[in-house]
């Protein structure tokens, strides 16, 4: 492989898709995770996740030579970090890993790098990345360019979306701006947009809390009508008949690494302001424990009426329809603590996206369906809206699929 002009540090659901997309432009990229099996795999021209269209892209790139992995960076001209951004205590962010990634590289900057942050973050974070580059090569100092760029992609269509979506850019100087612009026009056809670091870091935050104030409204209007005995999802979809209303569909909670998380960047920081996104937090999380509660709920009547214990399918793990990731998945929590109530009931837990997993012991949706006595929904999977459901279960819809 040539002398890569860019490198990735992670490769992960948004690092390898866009290190892909931007080796399909035939620009060399160096990519970097500090898991040896992911780097194994990619090598081999192969991907560890589950993304429509994605295989093919590490194939063929990997294949031509304009793309390699590793656990370590070498020298380019651009440098991209697109690492997790967890949370410590107190639903505090934690930007170790953007530090880490940080580290490793400074050693071989050089006058003109390019150096873009992707990875959701606080907002300053970019300014601190240079502060602690400066520390560390003050003879860089105003000859290097750095910005913020965050990715907005759906799991599920991120190939797409990586190309066609707008993107905002924002830099610690207008040169970093103009630098960061020149090198996405390469391979992004939606429209760039020019704002500084910090807007562009609280962009990607008000984007999800936005989304998640929302969506909190609907799950807090799901369990209002279930108390009124109102169907939620016939009431949503006249409600939106209003030409200016548009509710959004209540779930079992809100997941996923965007918007179960990104507002906590914002009440962080911010705790007083910030009262609607910090509720918004407290109705979604509190929606799952809801959801496991009125599990609990029927699993107890139905021992009453029928004098033995109901077997249970729960339907769903990932945070949203079709997809295999379960991070910060409310039915993946749900789940849990079904289990953990389990008190020698059967319980058969389905999730059509993946085959094995290390907690829960999988068992097919159809197997489920006809051995439980109640059935849990929890995702809207394309599997389950085709299910002919028999009229002796007891059914519980928390995701529209039966509505």
């Amino acid at each position: 492989m040539n002398k890569p002009e860019v490198v990735m540090i992670g490769l992960g659901y948004i690092g390898l898709p866009t290190a892909a997309l931007i080796a399909q432009n035939k620009i060399h990229v160096h990519g970097v995770d500090i898991n040896p099996s992911v780097v194994a795999t990619i090598n081999e021209g192969k991907i560890h996740i589950v993304e429509p269209d994605l295989d093919l892209a590490v194939a063929n790139a990997v294949r031509e030579g304009y793309l390699k992995a590793s656990t370590s960076p070498v020298e380019a001209n651009t440098y991209l970090v697109v690492v997790p951004t967890p949370f410590k205590a107190k639903n505090e962010p934690d930007i170790s890993f953007v530090e880490a990634a940080t580290k490793a590289i400074i050693p071989l900057l050089k006058p003109n790098d390019l150096y873009i942050i992707e990875s959701t973050s606080p907002i300053g974070t970019t300014e601190k990345m240079m502060d602690l580059i400066y520390s560390e090569r003050p003879e860089l100092e105003d000859k290097l360019f750095l910005a913020y760029c965050p990715e907005r992609v759906l799991p599920g269509n991120v190939m797409y979306e990586l190309v066609n979506n707008d993107r905002v850019i924002g830099g610690v100087n207008e040169k970093s701006t103009e630098k960061a612009m020149r090198f996405y026009e390469d391979f992004i056809k939606g429209d760039l947009h020019k704002t500084n670091a910090r807007t562009a870091e609280m962009c990607k935050l008000i984007e999800n809390s936005s989304r998640d104030v929302q969506i909190a409204f609907a799950n807090e209007l799901s369990i209002i009508c279930d108390k009124a005995d109102i169907n939620v999802w016939e009431l949503i979809e006249l409600a939106n008949k209003h030409p200016r209303v548009n509710i959004l569909q209540p779930g079992c909670g809100v997941g996923g690494h965007c918007i179960a998380v990104d507002p906590y960047f914002i009440v962080s920081d911010y705790p007083m302001e910030s009262q609607i996104i910090g509720k918004a937090r407290e109705i979604n999380n509190y929606k799952s424990f809801w959801c496991a509660e009125k599990v609990q709920t029927a699993k107890l009547e139905f021992e009453l009426k029928n004098g033995y214990k109901p077997k249970i399918a729960i339907m769903g793990l990932a945070f949203k329809p079709d997809i295999d990731d379960l991070r910060e998945s409310p039915a993946k929590y749900i789940a849990q603590k079904i289990l953990q109530n389990a008190n020698n009931e059967e319980c058969y837990i389905v999730e059509p996206n993946i085959n094995t997993h290390k907690v829960f012991k999988l068992t097919d949706y159809k197997v489920a369906i006809t051995k439980a006595d109640i059935i849990v929904f929890l995702v809207a999977h394309k599997e389950f809206k085709v299910i002919d459901l028999p009229k002796d279960k007891v059914i519980l819809d928390f995701c529209g699929v039966k509505k």
